[in-house]
């Protein structure tokens, strides 16, 4: 019945009733649902996290806010975040949160805000800054990483900015932020797969490791590596489900295996379980007994944080 492409997503409802789009009445009726104070969408939209932070940019914007934390680095292209989380914004004035809304009061300066998908969002380093400081450890490393990548700037520009604020609420732990972060890393998963083996006990593995033949070619790039051992480790996501990539993935283990190496795969149901530090030092004593023979698994880690 509405086919107003504007009436398709979040709106702001008085400017749908400037506009003639609706009367009052349709704007609250059944048709369409309150997302934010004057902000609407279509009743049947599902109301996921980035429909979410859309709404919350349409509730600040005209008020100077911009979009933070996870929604900024969502439409920076760095999606770390909950996928039902709140939206974050950035406001210079007073403002409450809300469900679904968490607001942070700041002046951002003109240098650290960017154009996103239409919308002005903190730039990547200022988002891993804000980030970094409040999350627990694994999830500020992730999104460290993440940002990282994705903005081309170094880790270490995190402690840079804490010697320029050195009273900024949460600088403690960004020492060990910054030392565990790797922006090579490719995905969130990764991330916390390297930190589970890390904090576990392991020695730190190769991020995005070539390996190579004896000629010096390409065989393929790997998540993570130990290459005293030869092990290859990869991170299976829901890609890697389909028939065609399952073939490939286990022809290029076979590619790996001639060449001396073996490759773990390992999925979402790994990822901070400590029977999988042990089945990687395991390997890695079995592969390479002189170097990783005597590695001592850390038991008494828990198991995120």
């Amino acid at each position: 019945m509405y086919s107003h492409p504007v009436l398709t997503g979040p709106f702001r409802g008085a400017e749908a009733l400037a506009a003639g789009l609706l009367t009052h009445n349709e704007l609250y009726g059944p048709r369409f649902q309150r997302l934010f104070s004057g902000v609407f969408a279509p009743a049947e939209l599902p109301v996921d996290f980035a429909v979410r932070t859309r709404a919350a940019y349409l509730l600040v914007s005209h008020r100077g806010g911009v979009l933070a934390g996870y929604s900024a680095a969502l439409l920076l292209g760095a999606d770390c975040g909950p996928a039902h989380g709140p939206a974050e914004v950035i406001v210079p004035a007073d403002a409450r949160s809300q469900p679904g809304l968490l607001v942070y009061r700041d002046q951002v300066p003109a240098s650290e805000v960017v154009v996103a998908d239409g919308c002005r969002v903190t730039s990547a380093e200022r988002t891993a800054w804000d980030l970094a400081r409040r999350l627990p450890l694994v999830e500020a490393v992730v999104t460290t990483d993440a940002l990282a990548r994705l903005g081309s700037f170094p880790p270490a520009a995190l402690l840079a900015r804490r010697r320029a604020a050195p009273g900024a609420r949460g600088c403690r732990r960004l020492d060990e932020v910054v030392a565990l972060a790797d922006p090579r890393a490719e995905s969130p998963p990764e991330t916390r797969l390297r930190l589970a083996l890390v904090r576990g006990g392991l020695p730190r593995p190769e991020v995005q490791f070539r390996v190579l033949d004896v000629h010096g070619f390409v065989l393929a790039r790997v998540d993570l590596a130990y290459p005293d051992a030869r092990l290859a480790i990869e991170y299976d996501g829901a890609v890697h489900l389909g028939r065609r990539r399952w073939i490939r993935d286990r022809e290029r283990d076979a590619t790996l295996a001639v060449a001396g190496w073996q490759t773990l795969r390992l999925g979402h149901d790994d990822l901070g379980m400590r029977q999988t530090v042990h089945r990687v030092a395991e390997l890695l004593a079995a592969r390479a007994p002189d170097r990783y023979g005597r590695v001592e698994i850390d038991t008494t880690r828990p198991r995120s944080g």
